[in-house]
């Protein structure tokens, strides 16, 4: 009987084996890659998120600002209008005033008048 010896071993690299172990290394770059990529994007859209949060923050209190100047100016408005009429109310006191003062001056003269003994 023969007998048959096992084979020996030896350390061979292989191309497959050289394809196959690169491709791993790349495979675990590209991942590393994405991942720092996912943690980058994460970190930027965070950091927008917040400064879109302040900016919609400081958007909102300008509403109440311009309503608070409405307000204000509505107040102004109102106030003009009152003062045009109080206005009118004293320009038409000084005009009756003003005629009073012409009918009580005529009134003046007709009584100098008959005093002295001259009658227009």
């Amino acid at each position: 009987m023969t007998t048959v010896k096992a084979p020996a071993w030896k350390w061979e690299w292989n191309l497959n084996t050289i394809v196959i172990l690169i491709g791993f290394a790349g495979g675990i770059a590209a991942w590393g890659a994405t991942w720092a990529r996912l943690t980058d994007g994460q970190s930027a859209n965070r950091a927008a998120i917040d400064r879109i949060d302040k900016r919609v923050t400081s958007l909102e209190a300008l509403p109440r600002l311009i309503d608070n100047h409405e307000f204000r100016i509505g107040n102004v408005e109102k106030q003009a209008t009152d003062s045009a009429t109080a206005m009118r109310a004293v320009e038409s006191t000084l005009n009756s005033l003003a005629t009073d003062m012409r009918v009580t001056r005529e009134i003046l003269q007709r009584i100098e008048a008959s005093q002295s003994g001259r009658v227009r």
